[in-house]
């Protein structure tokens, strides 16, 4: 070894061993890591509202909010959903229909400029179905000019043409709750002073109707519009029990509904309107909400969208075994006993709906939601295990076993995997004028496709498995021209190839045929001069930002991963990856991230992961260090 090769190595062994013991710092005493969720100001503008609909005052609470959201003002007026994004016409929306709630000054420069970036962008008429819902439920925009969706659903079973069933899982219980709420059109009335009036342009509200299929969808909900206002409708009351009942069944232990945000909300919405605060699910769902907040010493309060503490700990589990961390070290005995207890062991689940047969053992994304298990965290989870020796390790072997079975059974037809649902394929759902924001359907997607390649790798199977055969060529399939992968759930085709490069080298894919190769060039391609990738949230939206932006050390600690795993670990590529890393790093050992490479929906929803930042450049020095020392492709 030269002297500057010496060097480097020691370089970056200071380096994961500074990130090493940075981690292990931000482990929680009960053996877990969680890393907070920041989204956009819609959180806590919609917190405000709720708290109005539900008639509940908490000035505190109102003032520490009100900071928040003041503080996330960007200077033309508006805000964003996420770091660096210009402005967003909902959030703003939003978020000045919280400010009036909360009293704040309308004729300040905050709201004038607000008003401003509002009128300059189309006003309420060109926001969201979702914004207009909120203000439908203020009394601030006519129920009759929203889009329907008939609690009667309800009656269609999961093997129709049509039922709640092709909604993904966080969208299922969002529909349930939103069909009661639309078949009562409940106003809770505002002040004069409290309403955003102002913030009309005048124009019609828009509908796209851009092919034959989309004017059927304008039609079919022009004819429920019509059925809702007739006298008599035979079966809804009954339609919407179900719905009611749909809801407190799949409520979780936390009191949330599908560990997210929107249902939630909703869901206690529901009981409002039904008048039936006094059942304790709406009690349970209420308290929990407490659990999701953060109050900063500074005087704010914001709301998580919702929180990863499985994920968290599963990832930070699986860079510190790699880092070198013995497979007994108490830190790691810790999290290990954690997340065995994490583990869903009841098959009444949503998945079970398609997939009845399949014995349960996958691990949720939250720290409940027995419901709703996924497909990404198991096959985290599992490789995070794996590494593992625990106490009774025996059970440690069980719940491998039970989690392994429960993934693989879980692959839809087309050979991929979606992240909580088998087939969840069918493009209805995302048709309807009630779709236009975020995804509402959960198809294969390349990246937990990758992660559960990986993970099969890891207990010793490869493309000789049929299982195996289909996942790759999923993958052939979904390749873009330009020999990228889609991220589905980060930012954007550096997360998709930092998953699915290093999933075809768990299973021993040749990595020297074409196509693979390929992809490592795209990567080689969009490296910025200072060694590190980026790539921006916009990227969903314009093809030509595809690899484009200011590096950061999670999407830098992708492509690195991708590298090394394609037999690269020596390219200058690869090196000035490393690079950027070591010399990027803070001086309490983990990295500085403002930036979102998180997705929740592409185009629509991004979040900041506060862990990524920590955990992802560690896994990838640490996979480098090793390929580094065995002097041989990988």
């Amino acid at each position: 070894m030269s002297v500057s090769e010496a060097v480097v190595q020691d370089s970056m062994s200071r380096s994961i061993d500074a990130a090493r013991r940075h981690l292990l710092r931000l482990q929680r005493p009960e053996g877990y890591w969680w890393g907070t969720l920041l989204s956009n100001v819609c959180m806590e503008s919609e917190y405000i509202m709720l708290l109005h609909i539900l008639d509940t005052r908490m000035t505190e609470r109102e003032k520490h909010v009100m900071n928040y959201i003041l503080s996330q003002q960007n200077p033309n007026g508006s805000w964003s959903i996420y770091y660096g994004d210009p402005g967003d016409l909902n959030a703003t929306i939003e978020a000045y229909q919280a400010l009036k709630l909360l009293h704040y000054d309308p004729s300040s420069k905050e709201m004038q400029s607000a008003r401003g970036f509002i009128s300059e962008h189309g006003g309420i008429e060109e926001s969201r179905v979702f914004t207009r819902f909120w203000l439908a439920m203020l009394g601030q925009y006519p129920w009759e000019e929203l889009p329907i969706l008939p609690p009667e659903l309800m009656w269609l079973p999961q093997y129709s043409p049509i039922s709640i069933w092709d909604f993904a899982s966080w969208a299922r219980p969002t529909v349930v709750a939103l069909s009661i709420l639309m078949s009562y059109r409940p106003v809770f009335p505002v002040a004069e002073s409290e309403g955003v009036s102002e913030l009309f342009k005048g124009t019609a509200p828009k509908r796209e109707r851009k092919d034959t299929l989309g004017t059927l969808f304008y039609l079919a909900d022009d004819l429920l519009h019509r059925y809702h206002n007739l006298s008599y409708k035979p079966g809804r009351s009954h339609a919407i029990e179900k719905a009611f009942q749909w809801l407190v069944e799949r409520q979780e232990e936390d009191g949330s509904w599908g560990g997210i945000q929107p249902p939630w909300f909703y869901a206690l919405i529901v009981f409002k309107t039904l008048g039936r605060t006094d059942h304790p699910s709406f009690k349970r769902g209420w308290e929990g909400l407490e659990r999701f907040g953060v109050s900063e010493p500074d005087g704010r309060w914001w709301l998580q969208a919702c929180v990863s503490p499985t994920w968290d700990t599963g990832l930070s589990v699986l860079a510190l075994a790699e880092a070198g961390l013995a497979p007994e070290d108490p830190a790691l005995v810790a999290a290990g006993n954690w997340l065995m207890n994490q583990q869903v062991l009841t098959a009444s689940g949503d998945w079970a709906v398609r997939r009845p047969e399949v014995k349960p053992g996958g691990w949720p994304f939250e720290f409940f939601n027995d419901n709703y298990p996924d497909i990404d965290d198991t096959a985290i989870v599992l490789m995070a295990l794996n590494h593992l020796r625990l106490p009774d390790d025996e059970n440690r072997k069980k719940a491998l076993t039970k989690g392994f079975r429960w993934m693989v059974k879980l692959q839809s037809k087309n050979g991929g995997w979606g992240a909580f649902d088998a087939d969840n394929v069918k493009t209805w759902v995302t048709r309807i004028p009630f779709s236009d924001f975020g995804w509402v359907n959960d198809p294969p997607t390349e990246d937990v496709t990758g992660h559960v390649l990986e993970a099969l790798g890891q207990f010793g199977y490869d493309d000789a498995w049929h299982v195996i055969q289909r996942g790759v060529r999923f993958l052939r399939e979904k390749q873009e021209l330009d020999g990228s992968f889609f991220g589905r759930w980060g930012v954007n085709y550096i997360y998709g190839i930092g998953a699915v490069i290093p999933g075809l080298q768990a299973i021993h894919y040749d990595m020297s045929k074409p196509w693979v190769q390929r992809t490592l060039d795209w990567l080689v391609k969009h490296q910025n001069s200072d060694g590190g990738w980026g790539e921006l949230c916009e990227s969903y939206r314009e093809p030509k930002l595809r690899g484009v932006g200011d590096s950061t050390a999670s999407q830098t600690a992708w492509a690195v991963m991708a590298l090394v795993a394609g037999g690269r670990t020596d390219s200058e590529a690869t090196k000035g990856g490393v690079n950027y890393l070591i010399s990027n790093q803070n001086s309490e050992g983990g990295w500085d991230e403002p930036e979102f490479t998180g997705t929740g929906f592409p185009g629509d929803f991004y979040i900041n992961y506060t862990l990524y930042r920590d955990v992802f450049p560690l896994l990838a020095l640490a996979r480098y260090q090793k390929a580094s020392k065995e002097k041989k492709p990988r």
